[in-house]
């Protein structure tokens, strides 16, 4: 009994020992800190478990919830049921305005055309026939002084034999004999023609006629003359078409037979949207591109704004004065430009923050674990980022992508603001 009673003495020193030698105090340590680590599906976030495996409803693997989504589980039933058109629960990132002063510009798109401040006509002073035609196709360079074709005009016939009368039978009449002389002048003809006539005493039955004007030569479909009610397109003159102008053929006082223009000047038409005009003043720089020539930067200013709209553009243009002495523009290229507008001082965003909804643009401003909608008034635009100039404040944290959190079959309340 003894023996036993020790035996039963030892195991039980031995349970005493035991007990003593197990610290009761981390037991709920070990099991508060094994409560802390939550297992989650990334597919069902409403399984929850305290050791690692597999999602009842899936299979998938469960996967460690941090912190900071368990937090996100605290979400109130209230803050769930707010309408899903203007609140958006979400962990996407946020930005915060900044205010500072950006060097901003004004881009826009367009073309190459001819300058018409050097558009010349060439009209028919008189009636009469084209004897010989020496322009034989369209945008053929001329020089001032080069003649152009030959003419036959009764008209200028009897112009010519009014004068050889008037010399020979009154040449004490030096009234009658200048204005004779001034008539031909006024018709078109040379000091030189006028002087040979009365030295030969024979009158020009054909004509010589010399340009005035230098450039390239326009067929009578793009003179600028006034009342014209032919509408063809500037650029016929690259499709080889014959002139309309041929040689025996009679035309009319007055009549325009070709369009004398200088391919040394052109100008850019540049496309601005509305929403920049503001920005707009002559004599900014100007940058432009082309993206058929690689490279090829062009500088200039705003030499001129339009002050219309043209039929069915919402655009406004504006026109750059270029040279082209080395021919190397090409009228109707396609142009980029960039126009210098300063420095703007302003609350400013990531274009991506804003949604543009037409009429209306709106920036998803977070409260909590909540992002609500918010219409702002927008200002100058640049590559990158955007103007504030009402609807945010310094303070304001945003959504940095607010077409994601937007719905494109919904119809988006935005909250009011001061």
């Amino acid at each position: 009994m003894r023996n036993t009673n020790i035996i039963l003495m030892g195991f039980g020193i031995m349970l005493v020992f035991l007990t003593a030698c197990s610290n009761p105090k981390p037991e709920p340590v070990a099991v508060q800190a094994k409560s802390d680590i939550k297992y989650t599906c990334p597919m069902h976030p409403q399984i929850m478990e305290d050791h690692p495996g597999s999602c009842p409803i899936c299979g998938m693997d469960l996967v460690k919830k941090s912190g900071q989504a368990s937090e996100g589980s605290g979400i109130s039933l209230n803050t769930v049921l707010q309408p899903v058109n203007g609140n958006v629960i979400s962990s996407v990132g946020y930005v915060m305005p900044a205010q500072r002063a950006i060097a901003t510009e004004i881009s826009g798109d367009g073309y190459l055309d001819f300058d018409t401040r050097t558009f010349n006509n060439i009209a028919s002073r008189f009636s009469g026939r084209i004897e010989k035609l020496y322009i034989k196709y369209a945008f053929q360079e001329i020089h001032a002084g080069q003649r152009i074709f030959d003419i036959y005009s009764p008209d200028l016939v009897t112009a010519q034999q009014d004068l050889l009368f008037v010399s020979k039978n009154s040449a004490q009449e030096t009234g009658l004999i200048n204005a004779a002389r001034q008539k031909l002048l006024l018709l078109g003809m040379t000091t030189a023609q006028v002087e040979q006539v009365v030295k030969t005493g024979k009158a020009f039955y054909s004509l010589p006629v010399y340009s005035l004007y230098e450039g390239h030569v326009h067929d009578v479909a793009h003179s600028q003359m006034a009342g014209s009610t032919e509408n063809k397109p500037a650029t016929d003159f690259a499709n080889n078409l014959p002139l309309s102008i041929k040689e025996g053929m009679y035309v009319e006082k007055g009549q325009t037979l070709f369009n004398v223009v200088n391919p040394h000047m052109l100008w850019a038409i540049i496309k601005i949207d509305r929403s920049q005009v503001s920005g707009l003043k002559l004599n900014q720089k100007v940058q432009i591109s082309l993206p058929d020539m690689q490279g090829k930067i062009i500088r200039g200013k705003v030499d001129f704004i339009e002050p219309i709209l043209q039929d069915g553009d919402k655009a406004t243009s504006i026109r750059v004065y270029l040279d082209n002495m080395d021919h190397e523009l090409k009228v109707n290229s396609l142009v980029k430009a960039a126009i210098q507008t300063g420095e703007t001082d302003g609350l400013w965003i990531p274009r991506s923050a804003l949604l543009d909804l037409g009429h209306t643009q709106l920036v998803w401003l977070k409260q909590g674990s909540l992002y609500k909608a918010r219409q702002v008034y927008t200002g100058i635009k640049n590559d990158k980022e955007i103007q504030v100039i009402k609807g945010l404040s310094l303070a304001d944290s945003l959504a940095s992508n607010a077409q994601y959190l937007s719905d494109s079959e919904s119809f988006i309340k935005t909250q009011g603001h001061e």
